[in-house]
């Protein structure tokens, strides 16, 4: 987390700032400074989001047309040039603004729910398992506001046609369009399930580790303090640039490992064709043709490529919100 990750995770009770600002404006700074961030995280990640969904998204009837990620971004490129690996990405910007923003400001509800239910007073430190559910809170709520715009994004980045011939590139609106013309506003909806086991697991993970390892290393920083001076200075300045990068890094890997099979079938769901004839597969049963054609390794295609690029994404998002919210407070 952030500032407050701060406030609640290192600073002794006596030493917990004063809530200054209110809840309104607060809210407010979650949701401006998160899409900020998210925007600055998507920008980095997506070109490997793409070959993430065109390996996850291959054909289980059909032999495999890519033999892994580097062979994807090969064919990609060659196919599309590299400008092609950001094809969509204004649904992403947008959808990363959403997501991030909704992600900080559904954890800071988390919190007052923790604090209301008396399960820790506001005056003490929040300890880690609260703020891992606190992180699934936010993540169970933010998967319904994400899963029509990750279904918008799939379908750009794997064109599907209901006959099995090669589409045109879509576009935002024509997706949106066909969707709506075929599926109704349910259809946006397709892989809900599968967002929710990502967000709501997979946040739980992103923010409590990011907390653990934030934790860590201001205890080991205290260690090695020479003084008391320097010790009650750590409990109000921020962690050197570098532990801020792995604390955020940590997040984004165990974020996207752990729940990676969830993602797999929701972007499979998401990217079957619209208008055909064949019934839609539930989360279930897609799961269970992928398992059944490819085993565990199905369901974690495309997962190495994943874990590697949100490193530098998650730390990217969380050093810049941290950065907002501690200098340009508003």
């Amino acid at each position: 987390m952030a500032t407050t990750g701060v406030e609640t995770m290192t600073t002794k009770p006596s030493q917990a700032p004063i809530r200054s600002k209110s809840a309104v404006l607060q809210s407010v700074e979650d949701i401006v400074y998160g899409s900020i961030a998210g925007i600055v995280g998507k920008y980095i990640e997506y070109p490997f989001d793409t070959v993430k969904v065109r390996l996850q998204s291959q054909p289980d009837h059909l032999p495999l047309r890519y033999t892994g990620p580097l062979d994807c971004f090969r064919q990609s490129i060659k196919a599309d040039g590299f400008l092609g690996l950001y094809r969509g990405i204004s649904a992403p910007l947008f959808g990363a603004a959403a997501e991030t923003s909704s992600l900080f400001f559904f954890e800071r509800i988390g919190r007052e729910a923790v604090y209301a239910s008396g399960y820790c007073s506001r005056d003490r430190v929040l300890p880690l398992p609260a703020l891992w559910f606190t992180g699934a809170f936010a993540g169970a709520f933010t998967s319904v506001v994400l899963t029509p715009i990750e279904l918008v994004k799939c379908k750009i980045q794997v064109p599907a046609s209901a006959d099995g011939s090669s589409p045109k590139a879509p576009t935002v609106t024509s997706v949106i369009r066909d969707v709506y013309k075929h599926e109704g506003v349910k259809g946006f909806w397709r892989g809900q399930m599968g967002t929710f086991f990502r967000e709501s697991g997979g946040c739980a993970a992103w923010f409590g580790s990011k907390e653990t390892v934030t934790k860590m290393f201001y205890l080991l920083n205290e260690k090695n303090a020479k003084s008391q001076m320097e010790k009650d200075a750590l409990a109000t300045e921020a962690l050197p640039l570098w532990q801020q990068a792995v604390a955020g890094a940590s997040a984004g890997m165990s974020y996207n490992f752990l729940f990676f099979p969830a993602d797999t079938i929701k972007s499979r769901m998401q990217t079957s064709p619209v208008g055909g004839s064949g019934q839609n597969r539930t989360f279930w049963q897609e799961g269970s043709a992928v398992w059944n054609q490819h085993g565990l390794k199905g369901l974690y295609r495309g997962c190495g490529i994943t874990v590697l690029r949100s490193a530098p994404s998650s730390a990217f998002i969380f050093i810049v919100f941290d950065a907002l919210k501690r200098y340009v407070p508003m």
